[in-house]
């Protein structure tokens, strides 16, 4: 398992919940699902469905905005911050950034972006004298872009930060795929869901080293190989729910961190389908930028999933 920084600020705004983060996450898993249902209609494979739905899965990852164009993290504090690839900026961006570009002006939760004299910053196509940014956890995140560079900012544990990404990242030039375990319906394994009376609170761990606090309303329980097993729900949004599970390929096989599913909510009578083939690595296997949870204790699985998604050799 990665080791989790230690050195953070403690919280000074609303701490940010795992759903916030994952909304729109759940928009974009919603809409396949749709289209893995049309894919059963069409008669196509279990193997090739699977193979679809990666295939879905890496266009995602390696799209101009996707988490392989991620090339810079930068905490805010009060005050303002000036922002350019020069070395005596507050926050200093890649080589490819103007020298001094501008600056963040952050007051609470309030936080705007002015361009420096002569240097373009647009939001939407067009170019801003001041901007006030809406952070990613809103419906209508403010994206700046200067040349390849998009920038915006995020709210982790109830800290700000500005999220840098470039879609002509080396990582995402130089991404050569991600190994996976051979396709087998083994790994799809039938689960029932056992509802907790009340919700219990559960502490996800976040690679950034503070906890996301939820309530979790219960856990799926299977049967691998005739052992029972339990894995909690990190998120319950839309037509599936969110799982950050460990098991013992962690660190060997698979990223040391942990990997994600994403399972159909359970029936009428509790009953869902937990596939492991769609087990996947969470974006801080290809990005030290990245702020992904981790498992939990009750979800770290004295089993080794042989399934899924190993790992991928990145070049930063």
């Amino acid at each position: 398992m990665r080791p989790i920084p230690t050195h953070q600020t403690p919280m000074r705004r609303r701490s940010t919940t795992l759903a916030n983060v994952l909304l729109t996450v759940a928009i974009v898993t919603s809409a396949v699902i749709v289209a893995a249902a049309a894919a059963d209609d069409a008669g196509v494979s279990y193997e090739q469905s699977i193979n679809d739905w990666h295939k879905g899965r890496i266009e995602r990852l390696t799209s101009d905005d996707g988490y392989l164009s991620l090339v810079g993290l930068f905490p805010l504090e009060d005050g303002t911050h000036r922002f350019g690839s020069a070395p005596d900026n507050d926050v200093v961006f890649p080589d490819k950034a103007p020298s001094h570009a501008g600056t963040v002006v952050v007051d609470g939760s309030r936080v705007t972006v002015a361009p420096a004299a002569s240097v373009a910053i647009l939001h939407e196509g067009n170019a801003i004298t001041r901007q006030l940014l809406v952070p990613d956890t809103e419906e209508d995140t403010t994206l700046l872009t200067m040349g390849t560079l998009t920038f915006y900012l995020i709210e982790r544990g109830g800290r700000l930060y500005i999220r840098l990404k470039d879609r002509e990242s080396e990582t995402r030039r130089n991404f050569r795929g991600v190994e996976r375990y051979t396709v087998s319906e083994q790994w799809r394994v039938k689960a029932r869901f056992e509802r907790y009376d009340p919700p219990r609170t559960i502490r996800i761990p976040n690679i950034l080293g503070y906890d996301y606090v939820e309530q979790c309303i219960g856990v799926f329980i299977f049967n691998i190989d005739g052992k029972e097993y339990r894995l909690e729900p990190a998120s319950t949004i839309g037509a599936e729910w969110f799982i950050v599970f460990g098991d013992e390929t962690c660190g060997r096989e698979t990223y040391g961190g942990g990997r994600f599913v994403y399972v159909p909510a359970p029936d009428e009578s509790g009953i869902t389908w937990i596939d492991f083939n769609k087990a996947y690595s969470p974006p801080c296997a290809f990005s030290p930028f990245a702020t992904c949870p981790l498992p939990h204790k009750e979800n770290m699985m004295a089993v080794s999933i042989l399934a899924g998604e190993k790992n991928a050799e990145i070049e930063h």
